[in-house]
């Protein structure tokens, strides 16, 4: 996705000192907080990539339709998520093998959360309940204990 934030203008703070992502934008949002020397007083993770209770043959399958046709695993992945225009959506920027990769890959860890708390960085996660991408239930479960959590009963993964 590119220059999605419209998306999310009734949530999301407009400040210098916040960082925002949404799904695989949160894992770069997450750890460039960790990463920066610049002042960060939220982090705002939308919907976030969250694929640690699936097993390696789900990631390796998603992959491999991947890469049989891109094009076609996102129009699906995109309608999935709620955008009606499938692949022709204004927000859609076809990504890379190796960029779904780290996606489906990516270890959410409590000790990086742990370690944006030290650092008094409020972290916000926003899940959809009919989230049809994420299993927002398991993601509900692991951000609650560092995170302020807003979960939307008939919200998909768009929020």
């Amino acid at each position: 996705m590119d220059n999605e934030q419209k998306l999310f203008d009734e949530y999301s703070i407009q400040s210098d000192f916040v960082i925002a992502g949404f799904s695989f934008g949160a894992i770069q949002a997450l750890e460039y907080a960790l990463e920066t020397s610049k002042r960060v007083d939220t982090l705002q993770l939308f919907s976030p990539a969250y694929f640690n209770d699936k097993n390696e043959k789900f990631k390796r399958l998603q992959l491999l339709y991947f890469q049989k046709n891109p094009n076609l695993y996102c129009d699906n992945f995109l309608k999935s998520a709620g955008f009606e225009e499938g692949i022709e959506s204004r927000y859609f920027s076809l990504g890379s093998y190796e960029e779904l990769h780290t996606l489906l890959y990516y270890e959410w860890s409590a000790k990086k959360l742990e370690q944006l708390v030290e650092k008094n960085i409020n972290i916000e996660v926003y899940l959809g309940a009919a989230d049809k991408i994420v299993n927002a239930s398991a993601a509900l479960e692991f951000f609650r204990e560092y995170s302020e959590v807003y979960y939307s009963k008939n919200k998909g993964h768009r929020v």
